[in-house]
């Protein structure tokens, strides 16, 4: 097979093929950016043969020493290899699009019944799960959430155990937290009231805090506090947006890396709920635009360059160990 695989290695594919697999990629693809790397090398290099090693493993050492999302940095760095500016344009819309309409989705219906008691049960559930992922760095937002509830802290728990022992994010696990306390705190006593009730709460989601050029400005500045894991940005993301603007409060917060979690895509992508919450649809576009447009120009300007000396042994023996040590 491998054989195989280096005979038609410098055959390209269709564009419209290739661009297909990304929108394809960002529709269904769970499990975190070390996740999607392994993904695009298995499908692009060795089963399709459409991308060199050479060149992947120059794309990943790009993604793993530049600021921003690692997903959606080596997608575009793909993209640009197959067909240049225009590949990674292209290739950076159909990645990303498909999770930035899926939060933008939730937001409206989160936005409609943020104050249902089921949606809150189900958000509060999947809340306690994130935070036994980057506990470490949400010490006090976990403090604030978790607070004394039983229930919260065993799935705290049951989610933090799941993720050091199997070292990734189990989509189903997070599904059946929400469930859980859907279970527990909605069903079925209070669910058909719930579902005809809402809270004053409900119309606070929709009034807009932040200007625009303010929030656009915040995140753009944040995108380069991305370095691998979307989960990186956690932390500023809470400093700025609940602490300093108070776009969002402590539960919205948790809901939005809640929502970014159970999507599909960078889990960066929690910004457009974030966006959404604090300036509308114009707020989720603004905000999308100020993480991800800082990486696209960087690789625009800087791809040219780089792909000229990173053929160094050094760099992708830097890349190797470190993405074997992730894996």
């Amino acid at each position: 097979m491998a054989a195989n695989v280096q005979l038609e290695i410098d055959q390209k594919a269709p564009l419209a093929n290739f661009l297909l697999y990304f929108l394809r990629l960002g529709t269904v693809g769970f499990g975190g950016p070390i996740a999607l790397a392994s993904r695009m090398e298995s499908e692009l290099v060795e089963d399709r043969g459409w991308i060199k090693r050479e060149d992947y493993l120059q794309g990943l050492a790009f993604a793993q020493l530049a600021p921003g999302p690692l997903a959606a940095q080596l997608a575009m760095y793909l993209g640009y290899v197959r067909a240049g500016v225009l590949g990674a344009t292209l290739t950076a819309i159909a990645f990303i699009a498909p999770s930035f309409l899926m939060v933008v989705a939730i937001s409206i219906f989160y936005v409609r019944y943020g104050g249902l008691k089921w949606m809150q049960a189900l958000f509060y559930g999947i809340g306690a799960a994130v935070i036994g992922i980057i506990v470490r760095s949400t010490i006090k937002l976990g403090r604030v959430t978790l607070k004394k509830d039983p229930l919260q802290w065993g799935i705290f728990l049951t989610l933090l155990i799941s993720t050091a022992y199997t070292g990734r994010e189990i989509i189903w696990l997070f599904l059946l937290a929400g469930m859980t306390s859907l279970a527990v705190k909605a069903w079925p006593s209070r669910i058909g009231t719930a579902l005809f009730s809402s809270s004053p709460a409900t119309f606070l989601f929709a009034v807009p805090s932040a200007t625009h050029g303010t929030l656009f400005l915040f995140f753009l500045k944040s995108s380069l506090f991305v370095f691998g894991s979307g989960l990186a940005i956690v932390p500023f993301l809470h400093g700025g947006v609940v602490e300093s603007h108070h776009w969002l409060n402590e539960h919205q917060f948790l809901d939005a890396v809640a929502v970014a979690m159970i999507t599909p895509g960078p889990v960066v992508i929690t910004v457009a709920f974030i966006g959404y919450l604090a300036d509308g649809f114009t707020g989720a576009v603004l905000a999308g635009l100020g993480v991800f447009l800082p990486v696209y120009l960087m690789l625009v300007v800087f791809a040219p360059f780089y792909r000229r000396f990173s053929g160094s042994h050094s760099i992708k023996a830097f890349v190797t160990r470190r993405f074997a040590r992730e894996r």
